[in-house]
């Protein structure tokens, strides 16, 4: 019972067992989720931030119980870490535009933001590639995305500033 708990956990309810593109779809599912709790439900980002920050911690020990008896270390069905680092640049850009905000506005940056992530945690610059060969862990598996989540803030970042 337990086993299959933390399997749902890390699997991100079974999305992990997509057999073409799990990681993909758990980003995209992820965009839409956060999207629908933002916009739909208007949930605090700081609320919903502090929720990604407890997955953050749950994964990295649940994670190490998934693949404590299997030889390789990060399965393509362990998607949690793509929720973990594609929810990093839509929070941050949710608390940074707090207030009342154009839907197509929304919609193009969360489409940027799924993409970047996508091509970073894919292409695996420095230090996401570090990260991913270096850790045979809880820690390497959700520290590339996590890092592939920065990225994005950084290009976003980059982005507004050069634009204002």
């Amino acid at each position: 019972m337990i086993e299959k708990l933390i399997y749902l956990f890390v699997s991100l309810f079974g999305i992990g067992k997509f057999s073409k593109i799990p990681g993909s779809i758990a980003s995209l599912v992820t965009t839409i989720f956060l999207f629908f709790l933002f916009h739909i439900l208007y949930i605090s980002p700081d609320i919903v931030l502090i929720g990604v920050i407890i997955v953050f911690f749950a994964s990295l020990y649940l994670v190490n119980i998934y693949i404590k008896n299997i030889d390789d270390k990060d399965p393509k069905e362990i998607v949690i870490d793509e929720f973990i680092g594609q929810s990093i640049p839509i929070c941050l850009y949710e608390i940074a535009h707090q207030g009342v905000k154009e839907i197509n506005s929304v919609l193009t940056f969360y489409f940027i933001m799924f993409i970047l992530f996508r091509i970073f945690d894919i292409t695996k610059p420095y230090p996401v590639s570090y990260y991913d060969k270096n850790f045979k862990n809880s820690f390497g598996v959700i520290m590339d995305d996590i890092c592939a989540g920065l990225y994005v803030v950084g290009v976003l970042v980059l982005y507004m500033v050069l634009s204002s």
